[in-house]
């Protein structure tokens, strides 16, 4: 299990990672610029959440720790890693449709809101940690 201690960092692959599910207090970091980008995550056990540029970009309830972060204009992915199963909302366009993955399943296909928000849950309690893959389709 690999938590966030920093809050939010620079992985080497030019993704970011970011939560601290283990954290009994709320945390945040403001500010945190990568790629040109502006970030602000809270965290703590019971919710974590992730702005860019001021825009709703990821939550998850209860609290996650996210690595390898990666947005694209296809897209979002990620490894997501919690002691118990979450509810996940990331930001992407809106009224759109997307093939979504988690682990080693094809979830099928979802679409997003008028606000470009799309959910999913993740089984998290006996994996530790699991990829996700949101592609758009098209």
């Amino acid at each position: 299990m690999a938590v966030v201690e920093e809050l939010l960092r620079t992985e080497e692959n030019g993704a970011i990672s970011f939560g601290n599910y283990k954290l009994e207090t709320k945390a945040k970091l403001e500010n945190y610029e990568h790629g040109g980008d502006l970030y602000k995550v809270k965290t703590y056990k019971e919710l974590t959440k992730l702005e860019k540029n001021g825009m709703f970009a990821y939550e998850s309830q209860p609290g996650t720790s996210v690595i390898d972060f990666k947005e694209t204009e296809d897209g979002v992915t990620f490894i997501v890693e919690a002691d118990e199963d979450t509810q996940i909302t990331v930001g992407l366009e809106e009224d759109t449709e997307y093939s979504v993955t988690v682990g080693d399943t094809n979830i099928g296909k979802m679409k997003t809101n008028l606000s470009g928000k799309l959910s999913i849950s993740v089984e998290l309690e006996h994996a530790g940690e699991i990829a996700v893959k949101i592609v758009k389709n098209g």
